[in-house]
């Protein structure tokens, strides 16, 4: 009963207000708050704000998902025997895990600046001074900011790729072995598979998570250069202190309304896949 209370205080009630308002024209600059029907998605569409964050939204959780899985999943096969050293590098890998989102990114907004640590080191490497600005540009903006926030989530991914590894019985490692498979021929046909259920946590975590991702942007490039990585979140914090209470509102209802229509389809396909296996 407790619980139930606490989800109703803290989840259901606010979800409830949101969607209300979602459908009013609540503004910083009336009194007044009545309904507007669906004006307020009307004009966020039609201003392009829906639109690009969606998009925005979506190939920011792509580029987060797929270098978040390779990489983890390259430092799980690494790291899956437990010695002294894979211990070490396991907790060295985990532990962006526990700095707070902000502060990651304001370390790594830091690190990329035209004069910050990447570019001096890159100079060293190739002639001249190399001072590209990293957050400066459209393109690489939304690559980096990606980036960062699959490099501060790849160690939880990868603890669960190290139990999935060594969750697969070591006979059948075996019998393939004696059978003349390789160590690609084992990994693709044996491991792979018997990863599903590493692959359907990580790749739902990652990427519904991602469609919810506002910390790191905010911390690098506050949704710049211009609107290039201003995802739903972000577009709802601007609209928000711009005092289009209502239009904020809307933007929330769609992030919700996104996370939802994604997931559940997406853990059902993940786990018809493990039955099949």
């Amino acid at each position: 009963m407790p619980s139930l209370a606490l989800i109703v205080v803290f989840f259901i009630i606010p979800f409830v207000f949101n969607a209300g308002f979602a459908f009013s024209d609540w503004t910083s600059f009336s009194d007044a708050i009545a309904f507007n029907g669906l004006d307020n998605f009307r004009l966020i569409t039609d201003l392009g704000i829906l639109g690009h964050a969606i998009e925005v939204t979506v190939i920011y959780a792509l580029v987060v998902v797929v270098v978040q899985n390779v990489v983890s999943l390259g430092l799980a096969t690494l790291l899956q025997t437990p010695s002294r050293r894979t211990t070490f590098f396991r907790t060295l890998f985990f532990l962006p895990v526990l700095i707070s989102p902000l502060a990651a990114g304001y370390i790594w907004s830091a690190m990329l600046r035209p004069n910050g640590p990447v570019n001096s080191a890159i100079s060293v490497l190739v002639p001249g001074h190399f001072d590209y600005a990293w957050l400066g540009n459209a393109t690489s903006a939304l690559i980096c900011t990606a980036a960062i926030e699959a490099w501060k989530w790849s160690g939880l991914a990868t603890l669960v790729y190290v139990a999935g590894l060594n969750s697969v019985p070591r006979p059948i490692i075996e019998a393939a072995t004696m059978d003349g498979a390789a160590g690609w021929t084992r990994f693709w046909r044996i491991k792979v598979p018997l990863l599903i259920p590493a692959f359907t946590f990580n790749l739902v975590i990652g990427f519904v998570g991602t469609l919810s991702a506002f910390d790191v942007i905010m911390a690098t490039t506050s949704g710049g250069p211009g609107n290039a990585t201003t995802v739903l979140n972000v577009a709802l914090f601007q609209q928000y202190g711009l005092g289009f209470f209502g239009n904020a509102s809307a933007l929330s209802l769609v992030v919700t309304t996104l996370v939802v229509a994604t997931a559940v389809p997406l853990v059902a396909f993940m786990r018809r896949r493990e039955v099949a296996l």
